[in-house]
């Protein structure tokens, strides 16, 4: 699915998401990764939502997001109930979604200026 067909410029971009891809601006990736406007963490090694841990909130709490959106692919799956508990013991909103509506939302918020991550969540390639 396409997502935009303008660039806005002043952040990083989510131009098309598919099952096993996500197209940042004109690159794609088929690995999980994290998504700030600033950067792209490539090769996040989470490759199931209901595998995530402290440790990934402690990964993407270093990236200082006030929100954290989690792309889970094309159904929604939601992280472990202490995953979301951490992320909202350090004052950071969490929600878990399809991959397209994290792109969506991510874009939005993006957009207002806001200090979002989008954590992509795409299959083990092979």
């Amino acid at each position: 699915m396409d997502l935009t067909l303008d660039r806005p410029g002043e952040y990083l971009f989510v131009r098309r998401v598919s099952a096993d891809t996500i197209t940042v601006v004109d690159r794609d990736f088929h690995a999980s990764l994290l998504l700030t406007p600033e950067q792209v963490v490539e090769d996040w090694p989470v490759t199931d939502a209901k595998a995530m841990s402290l440790a990934d909130v402690e990964t993407i709490a270093a990236l200082k997001p006030e929100i954290v959106v989690i792309g889970t692919g094309e159904r929604q799956v939601f992280p472990p109930a202490e995953v979301m508990a951490g992320f909202l013991r350090r004052g950071i909103g969490v929600e878990a979604m399809t991959s397209g509506s994290a792109a969506r939302t991510y874009s939005l918020l993006s957009g207002e200026g806001r200090r979002v991550l989008v954590a992509f969540i795409l299959p083990k390639q092979g």
